[in-house]
């Protein structure tokens, strides 16, 4: 729909400028051919009748009625001067005639016109040589769409005496990722030269090439293997090149009972025998560089390596046979970095992670590329070396690439040093083979073909003897074939594209050749690849040295020990990464420690300070016991600090857990019986201080034992933590690491630093754990402490105190303990923040707890005397006023009680008299008249006798017995005379009593 409305637009543009400047911007409607209409792209039948001139670049497609085809353009465009293109060409809707006619078994066709075969056409027809042409040598196709005549055959000429001839069609790259045609080709034409002329290989038969020009490229390759296929003559086997090429040509040769023999072809992908069931090669694998890289890497005592291929088919299975060689070495590929066009990315990665061992699979275009980026990236040198396949020209390096922006003398600079393996593709020995040459005959043969060309500069020079024996290995097979075949009644130039058996005898022939060649000797593994040494090369001032031999088949490394290096040994494959231990430093821990021990010493101090003067009532008000506990806990606290700052400097290894179970195992309890004993008062002073009155009561005299049982509770929780915790999930050593860090100087080599820890597999877990109960207890503490801030109490004297010290110790405490978490990777800090909390905290607690009372005890000489017995009277007058105090209390209480009961019977007895009254008024209604005239008289209260009960109801209890006994005659509280007593009138006795 937008392209109908923009092309319509369009159209309204140009029909409005041709109405106004009467000028041409556009195309006429052209008539379509006869039989035939016209695709107009992106308009409605409306629009098309509507419209009279189409706008530039505009595109019309023939299109013809029937099973009628086009001949001539099928495609017009619409120009900037107003006409369509091709227009001096004639557009037809023709009937075609059947294509059979088109070919010829064992003869040829030629067209005329050129083109499809349609009414008009006319075809010549005529047989090979030693054939003889049956039927009319010319035909041509009606306008019915018929020939006017039948197909003529071609029959073998019995009588014929000249031989006949065997085609092979061929594909050679002459251009493209690798030019290997343009030395393969003449090395090929060579043999067949040389084939043609032996009368002792199929003397009865000539070889003739057939060839194109692939340009390693699959996709031109389809089209032209389909031209082979479908154009006379009968192809009896294909010869392709480059791996790409190859395998497009070898699955699809399996279809025609085609074999192929390729000269150029390394993808380990084409020994799969399933696959392509009918190809062989001259060409080794790619596979088998693979064990003289393998076998070079353990002699240069390499075990890291890095990869970097181009994106296809042959590079990517030669890498995974290559990982899987050295994993069963027991060396390992690191990096490995993949690429299509462009390398830049890819060395970066190599460059990022270090990548030292390096090989590189890629095509000899993609090679400049790649070292260009490893020249920026100075991915070279003494560090570094990089593997290559050795079938690129020896001075591809230095050839000009307008793809690459850097110089001839940076190429040089960078590839500098790199080893090359390549199969050895020209016999080092100076022998005779098949064709009757020595391999440097063959060479000086090829460069007189070539006509004086630089061999580096020539495409496929190296592969080129490859190429020569591949034809000789097909006619040494075809010549095996002609006997078997003619036992069978068969002979080679029967052979077509539906016949199986000549194919099995060829492909027999072929599984079982072995000949000398000017490679080398000839001879197919299973999967039809060849067997052949490997040459090791490398790059040395420029130019190739040889540096060894490899012989996969023993597993035989040939070595000339002239092997060449920037520095003066093979690099390392890596890094050498030096480990190093950070330890604590030293003076630091000394320091720490000696105000732990000085802590220790206060702690002893302070502890006999209490146990000595334990019998002092006021120590004993503090209730000594819990502040023995307390010190105790704070020396071992201290006593921590010392397995904290032990590390691997100090102890081996497996002593190290050991220290680790100190650590814990002192800080724990050490914080268990010193916070647990403080927590311990301030939670008692709270119960009793803060609840009800009935409570207070019920806990006024909480005995010792509960206290020290309380403590002992806490310190039992602890152990029995710490003990599912060790024997769950115990501690052990870990190791942390950190950033490699590089020494000064140019030193290929890094410092990765290492940390020792203790932990467990769950150690966030059993630290939570610990931590929440801990966590829990110090805000229980705070809160605790705040609550009885202004309680006084003579039993616990210094709870203040306490909650002073438990104030700063969950201080403490809750900011080290994340602190110590995130700096766990700095030593040094983290030791300095924990140990100086952890003395914090004791010294604080011990000068807030203790101090006072050494202070008190010195300056009043409240020491252990004979003024001791003083304080213990006093202390025991003071005991005997709160016995008293809360003996009043009860009898207060009780006499409210009394109190209350005696009103309620009041009001009964009220209630009572006003009804007798009422009773008595109806009965002497008279007399309460006369009471209601007369004056008033005095209340009948004052009267005694008017306090009576009714009748029947007993008289009340003396004044004396309805009180009681406090208030008794004989209570010193009441006297005869209505005064009380002043020696018993103590003064809390009387708030209680008229509260």
């Amino acid at each position: 729909m937008a392209l109908s409305f923009i092309l319509s637009l369009l159209l309204g543009t140009f029909s409005l400028a041709l109405a106004s400047r009467n000028t041409t911007a556009g195309c006429a409607i052209i008539r379509p051919p006869r039989d035939g209409g016209i695709r107009y792209r992106g308009l409605t039948q409306e629009q098309i009748r509507s419209v009279q001139v189409l706008p530039v670049d505009y595109e019309i497609e023939y299109i013809c009625r029937g099973n009628r085809v086009i001949v001539g353009p099928k495609v017009r465009k619409c120009l900037p001067d107003g006409t369509w293109t091709d227009l001096n060409q004639r557009s037809k809707c023709l009937l075609p005639c059947a294509r059979v006619w088109t070919s010829l078994e064992n003869g040829r066709v030629t067209v005329h016109p050129p083109g499809p075969a349609v009414e008009g056409t006319i075809l010549h027809y005529s047989c090979l040589e030693g054939f003889i042409l049956v039927g009319r040598n010319s035909t041509q196709c009606t306008k019915l769409g018929k020939w006017d005549s039948p197909k003529p055959v071609c029959h073998y000429d019995r009588h014929y005496t000249g031989k006949k001839k065997l085609y092979i069609g061929a594909l050679f790259p002459m251009s493209g990722g690798w030019p290997g045609g343009q030395a393969c080709l003449p090395a090929a034409q060579m043999a067949l030269d040389l084939v043609n002329k032996r009368t002792d290989i199929l003397p009865d038969y000539e070889l003739e090439l057939i060839y194109y020009d692939s340009m390693c490229d699959p996709g031109e390759a389809t089209k032209l293997l389909y031209d082979l296929l479908y154009t006379e003559p009968i192809k009896i086997v294909l010869m392709p090149g480059c791996s790409s090429v190859s395998t497009l040509v070898a699955e699809a040769a399996r279809m025609w009972n085609l074999i192929v023999l390729s000269y150029g072809s390394s993808s380990p992908a084409l020994s799969n025998r399933q696959r392509f069931p009918t190809f062989f090669r001259t060409h080794p694998s790619a596979t088998l560089h693979n064990p003289t890289r393998v076998q070079l890497f353990q002699k240069w005592k390499w075990t890291k390596i890095a990869t970097i291929q181009q994106t296809t088919e042959v590079f990517t299975s030669t890498l995974d046979d290559l990982e899987q060689r050295v994993k069963e070495a027991g060396i390992e590929i690191s990096v490995r970095q993949s690429f299509l066009t462009d390398p830049a990315v890819a060395v970066k990665n190599l460059k990022r992670q270090d990548a030292r061992i390096i090989v590189g699979l890629f095509y000899e275009t993609e090679a400049r590329k790649v070292f260009c980026e490893v020249y920026k990236e100075k991915l070279y040198g003494k560090k570094y070396v990089w593997f290559l396949i050795g079938w690129y020209a020896d001075n591809w390096f230095k050839i000009k690439d307008p793809s690459i922006n850097c110089t001839v003398e940076q190429m040089t600079e960078a590839v500098e040093g790199h080893v090359t393996t390549e199969i050895v593709m020209l016999n080092p020995e100076t022998v005779r083979g098949a064709s009757n040459l020595t391999s440097q005959e063959f060479l000086a043969q090829l460069m007189s073909k070539l006509g004086g060309k630089n061999p580096e500069e020539t495409g496929g020079f190296q592969e080129a003897p490859l190429a020569y024996d591949a034809v000789w290995a097909l006619a040494l097979a075809l010549n095996k074939t002609v006997g078997p075949l003619k036992a069978k009644g068969r002979r080679l130039e029967d052979f077509n594209y539906n016949n199986k058996d000549i194919t099995a005898e060829i492909y027999r022939a072929l599984n079982t050749s072995s000949f000398e060649g000017v490679s080398g000797h000839v001879v197919f593994d299973a999967q039809g690849s060849r067997m052949a040494w490997t040459l090791i090369e490398q790059l040395q001032g420029g130019s190739y040295k040889k540096i060894g031999y490899f012989d996969m088949t023993k597993g035989n490394l040939s070595w000339y020990g002239n092997d060449r290096w920037i520095g003066s040994d093979p690099p390392a494959d890596q890094t050498v990464v030096i480990q190093k231990f950070r330890y604590l430093s030293q003076k630091l821990f000394v320091s720490v420690s000696v105000f732990a021990g000085l802590g220790i010493l206060m702690g002893i101090v302070c502890l006999t300070f209490n146990i000595y003067n334990s019998n002092v009532r006021y120590i004993q008000n503090s209730q000594p016991y819990l502040n023995n506990m307390t010190a105790v806990g704070c020396m071992m606290a201290l006593a921590a600090v010392f397995p904290l700052g032990i590390d691997g400097l100090h102890v081996r290894n497996s002593q190290f857990p050991v220290v680790c179970q100190f650590r814990l195992w002192l800080l724990g309890l050490g914080f268990s019986l010193a916070y647990g004993s403080m927590f311990t008062k301030i939670w008692w002073v709270h119960t009793v201080f803060t609840k009800k009155d009935e409570k207070k009561d019920k806990r006024k005299h909480l005995e010792p034992w509960k206290l020290y049982a309380t403590v002992g509770v806490l310190l039992v929780i602890d152990i029995l933590s710490l003990m599912i915790w060790q024997i769950v999930d115990p501690l052990h050593i870990t190791v942390e690491k950190f950033t490699k860090e590089a020494p000064k100087g140019d030193v290929d080599q890094l410092i990765e630093p290492l940390l020792q820890h203790c932990s467990s597999e769950k150690m966030n877990t059993w630290l939570g754990v610990v931590y929440g109960y801990k966590g829990l207890l110090l805000l229980l503490g705070i809160f605790l402490a705040y609550e009885t801030k202004s309680v006084s109490t003579e039993k616990i004297n210094d709870h203040r105190a306490v909650g002073m010290a438990i104030y700063n110790v969950s201080v403490l405490c809750m900011i080290t303990a994340p602190v110590t978490m995130i700096l766990s990777s700095k030593q040094d800090a983290s030791f300095a923040f924990a140990s100086l909390a952890i003395i914090f905290s004791v010294y604080i607690t011990l000068v807030v707890l203790f101090v006072p009372k050494m202070r008190r005890l010195i300056t009043r000489g409240e020491w252990q005397s004979d003024q001791q017995e003083t304080m213990k009277t006093g202390s025991s007058t003071n005991n005997n006023d709160e016995e008293k105090s809360r003996q009043l209390e009860r009898e207060n209480k009780e006499l409210q009680k009394i109190i209350q009961e005696k009103e309620e019977r009041v009001s009964e007895l009220r209630n009572q008299l006003s009804e007798r009254q009422a009773l008595r008024s109806r009965k002497r209604p008279t007399s309460s008249s006369q009471n209601h005239s007369s004056p008033s008289l005095p209340a009948p209260q004052n009267d005694p006798k008017s306090l009576l009960p009714p009748p029947g109801y007993p008289l009340p209890a003396s004044d004396n017995h309805s009180l009681p006994p406090t208030f008794s005659n004989t209570s010193p509280l009441y006297q005869p005379d209505g005064k009380i007593n002043r020696n018993s009138c103590h003064p809390g006795r009387l708030q209680l009593l008229y509260k």
